[in-house]
């Protein structure tokens, strides 16, 4: 059975007592009890009995008793042993006899007293024995025993009190987590992420309140983004489909067409769907979000840069465009294919903006790519807009291209917890972006 929190702190709070009034309690008796043994060895340490005294006598190595022993005692094998030593200590013990307790201080010692009733060679054999001063225990195991029942009653009232205390005071504690869990339950209920719970203070429930305030804030963010992208990507779909459904129409009219007309209308519908084509791989692209599925693993930036300039060239060459790699080895985790969207959509950018016959430039160091063109580059005042998704420069309007590829570059370099900047190449003139990483 699993148990509710407010039932765990309430067992902690009854267990922390019962812990504090068991260890109150030991503590109690054993003082108790030591203090009682300690008065009652120094009342026996203290009289200066022989064997004629009433409350002493003599056990000799034989086990033969003299003096008057207390109420039927009798000697055992404790008693024989220390009778056979000869250390010069003394040894305190408690004792039941016929119902009454005794303390009693045995001191091994020589028999130094007149003759006894036995043989010479006796004597001479039981002359070493053991001197037993006793006194009457049983006032103070009777105080004892009382003092063990009053900690046991005083135990069990005690922890009666903790847990009714405990009850009202975990009431108390748990009512602002309460509090905080009815708004929260509200807001879930109601679905509405652009509420706020109340801050609250500087303690743990006010830092929970925050932490939560945070949560909505970017739950919030997260579906205004993704509002934002439906509506971003319904605009930009409409126009290629409003071409496509404006060809398919004239398709109609098939036969009225002229062989130079039907062949533009070809290329138009094909350069359609390749756009159409490119936005939907670009959106999937930014569908996965800020963290992607796959192992982070090391890899060689230069390596992965190399081969996509490899297949740029492909498409430089239309333009007469020059790409020259500057290249260092370089280390780096992430994802390849990640990375490698990264790097190509930088290069087609460089390439759609680069002139006819134009250069790019291409830097790899130690954890950082750099990409530079000779084009027009961007304005000091879109630096902040270029990695918005849909966002494109006036210049660049009626150039083919979605608008998402550099906001694609943002998301895979920050998922690697790298950044990306863009500023004016001082050799070439125009747009230079630079990618860093972390790098071994």
């Amino acid at each position: 059975m699993t148990l509710s929190f407010r039932s765990r702190v309430l067992t902690a709070a009854v267990a922390a007592a019962m812990i504090a009034v068991l260890l109150f309690s030991t503590v109690s008796f054993f003082t108790t009890r030591n203090a009682l043994l300690s008065s009652a060895d120094v009342t026996l340490m203290g009289n200066g009995v022989d064997e004629t005294d009433a409350n002493a006598y003599f056990v000799l190595q034989s086990g033969q008793i003299v003096g008057q022993t207390p109420g039927g005692a009798a000697t055992d094998h404790y008693v024989l042993h220390l009778a056979s030593l000869d250390n010069g200590r003394q040894y305190f013990r408690t004792v039941r006899i016929s119902n009454h307790w005794i303390r009693e201080l045995l001191k091994p010692e020589l028999f130094p007293y007149g003759d006894v009733s036995c043989s010479t060679m006796d004597c001479m054999a039981s002359s070493r024995g053991v001197l037993v001063t006793w006194i009457p225990f049983d006032g103070q195991i009777g105080e004892l025993g009382s003092l063990l029942r009053n900690l046991l009653f005083a135990g069990t009232l005690v922890l009666l009190l903790a847990l009714t205390i405990g009850l009202w005071l975990t009431q108390q504690a748990l009512r602002p987590l309460e509090l905080v869990t009815n708004e929260i339950e509200k807001i879930t209920n109601d679905q509405d992420v652009s509420r706020r719970v109340v801050d609250g203070g500087p303690d743990e429930i006010g830092r929970l309140r925050r932490v939560f305030n945070r949560l909505l804030a970017s739950v919030d963010e997260s579906q205004m983004l993704q509002r934002q992208l439906v509506l971003d990507a319904s605009h930009e779909l409409r126009t290629p489909l409003t071409s496509l459904r404006t060809n398919a129409q004239v398709l109609s009219r098939v036969d009225e067409l002229s062989p130079d007309d039907l062949a533009q209308l070809s290329s138009d519908m094909t350069t359609q769907v390749n756009e159409l084509a490119t936005l939907i791989g670009d959106l999937a692209e930014l569908a996965r979000g800020e963290r992607s599925e796959g192992v982070i693993q090391p890899m060689l930036l230069d390596e992965i840069v190399e081969d996509c300039v490899d297949t740029a060239r492909t498409y430089a060459r239309i333009k007469n465009i020059t790409i020259d790699v500057t290249s260092a080895p370089s280390t780096v985790d992430g994802r390849p294919d990640r990375l490698t969207r990264a790097v190509s959509n930088l290069l087609t950018n460089a390439i759609k903006f680069a002139p006819e016959g134009g250069r790019i430039n291409v830097t790899i160091t130690p954890g950082q790519l750099v990409v530079a063109d000779n084009g027009p580059g961007i304005r000091d005042e879109d630096h902040n807009r270029v990695f918005d998704r849909f966002w494109r420069a006036p210049s660049s309007r009626g150039l083919p291209g979605s608008g998402l590829g550099l906001s694609i570059v943002y998301q895979v370099v920050t998922e690697f917890d790298g950044t990306v900047t863009v500023d004016r190449d001082p050799e070439l003139g125009g747009a230079r972006f630079t990618i860093t990483l972390p790098y071994r």
